[in-house]
């Protein structure tokens, strides 16, 4: 079977799918990337070729064409894009690039759905979704309108559209902010128009709860629209820096006390083949204790960087898409419901931060079961300034979390 790979990115992302190829064909695999990033800059198992215009409609464009007219031998190249400027840009320009690749990602109405949030909130509270109480604000308007006076605080307010927003950067620019009181929503708000910022912002109310309320779904819908295979692991703990906030450090894949799991599951599969998707999406969900429901965060139209805990589950990426797009494989849908531990921090940090003392006793459980994963820690992996890098991250997240010790 036909299993020529090409992934686009150098993130974290890019290497633990790199880390899939590795373990499934024992080959290092194609990767072309706009920089150098540490995740991938060392590593001995990719193949790595960078074009610094590759976020460019036509840098984009240019470099895949090359790329495709030097490999392709009468079969085409599969191409997985591991971060969602590439997405965007793989499904903006696939007739193009048609006489080389094949992919299997959603629709390019569906990409720009879920990466602007305000079309998403808009589109999809209609459509079976449960988000929290959200209104909209127009970076355009001179004049920033106090909030409402029906909204809760705290306040969640983050850019509608995130590409967007990485482009105008400022002094402790935030993924995601923390409004606390009138003013300081407003001043925040105030700030990001005066970065240049010009789309919408989306201020919603806060859902209660630490770290171990927040929820990863992931789940692949093959070439058919049909959906296959299933995570739902319970977050303990996520980046507490400010421009990292939202992205998990610890999970555990079938840990949930909240049950509900089956049902909100069945809930998102649905969603997903009646919308007419496919690929890998990852869905960030936050449990709401006021009425035992699962928020929906956000929806990436891509596997995240948290997503290799499917194949320590027996789940290769790699190979779930390999099978499906040159093999045509069609599997029953599986909802993927054994324990294992992702961790990217030392077992220090997971045993001061985690909060919910239930959570970690399981974590720990597990880690000393040795089931448990680091994407980033593979025994494939040959290069010492790959090894070095990861000794120093682990320093590093010690500072980061003494430093930031509470997040939203």
């Amino acid at each position: 079977m036909n299993h020529k790979v090409c992934l686009i990115g150098s993130d974290m992302n890019t290497y633990y799918m790199a880390r899939c190829y590795h373990e499934a064909y024992g080959e290092n695999v194609d990767v072309i990337a706009t920089e150098p990033i540490r995740f991938t800059q060392f590593s001995s198992i990719v193949n790595i070729t960078y074009h610094p215009d590759l976020k460019t409609t036509e840098g984009f464009v240019n470099a895949l064409s090359d790329y495709g007219k030097l490999k392709f031998d009468g079969e085409k190249i599969l191409l997985i894009p591991c971060h969602d400027v590439y997405v965007r840009l793989l499904t903006e320009n696939a007739e193009k690039l048609s006489d080389w690749f094949v992919f299997n990602c959603p629709s390019l109405k569906i990409v720009n759905a879920f990466l602007v949030k305000e079309t998403f909130y808009r589109a999809f509270g209609r459509a079976g979704l449960k988000f929290a109480k959200t209104l909209y604000y127009n970076c355009t308007e001179e004049k920033t309108e106090p909030i409402p006076s029906d909204m809760y605080y705290p306040l969640i307010i983050k850019p509608s559209n995130g590409i967007e927003y990485g482009k105008h950067p400022f002094p402790g620019q935030p993924k995601v902010f923390k409004a606390t009181t009138p003013d300081n929503a407003v001043n925040f708000i105030n700030k990001v128009k005066a970065s240049g910022y010009r789309d919408t912002l989306i201020v919603q109310e806060f859902i209660p709860g630490d770290d171990s309320y927040l929820f990863d779904c992931v789940f692949y819908v093959n070439t058919k629209g049909k959906a296959e295979l299933a995570s739902f692991a319970r977050i303990g703990l996520q980046e507490h820096s400010p421009s990292a906030i939202g992205n998990c450090t610890v999970l555990i894949n079938g840990f949930n006390t909240f049950g509900g799991t089956e049902e909100t599951v069945n809930e998102l599969k649905t969603f997903l083949e009646n919308i007419g998707y496919n690929g890998f999406a990852e869905f960030d969900l936050k449990y709401d204790r006021r009425d035992k429901t699962f928020k929906v965060l956000e929806i990436n139209p891509r596997q995240a960087r948290s997503s290799y805990y499917l194949c320590a589950l027996g789940h290769n990426l790699i190979t779930t898409l390999v099978d499906d797009v040159f093999g045509g494989k069609e599997n029953e849908f599986l909802l993927l419901k054994d324990e294992v531990l992702l961790s990217m921090v030392p077992k220090s940090v997971l045993k001061k931060y985690v909060k919910d003392e239930e959570y970690k006793a399981e974590a720990l459980k597990l880690w000393k079961e040795r089931r448990k994963v680091d994407p980033l820690k593979y025994k494939g992996e040959r290069s010492f300034k790959h090894k070095f890098y990861l000794i120093l991250r682990a320093f590093n997240y010690k500072k980061k979390y003494k430093k930031n010790r509470h997040t939203i």
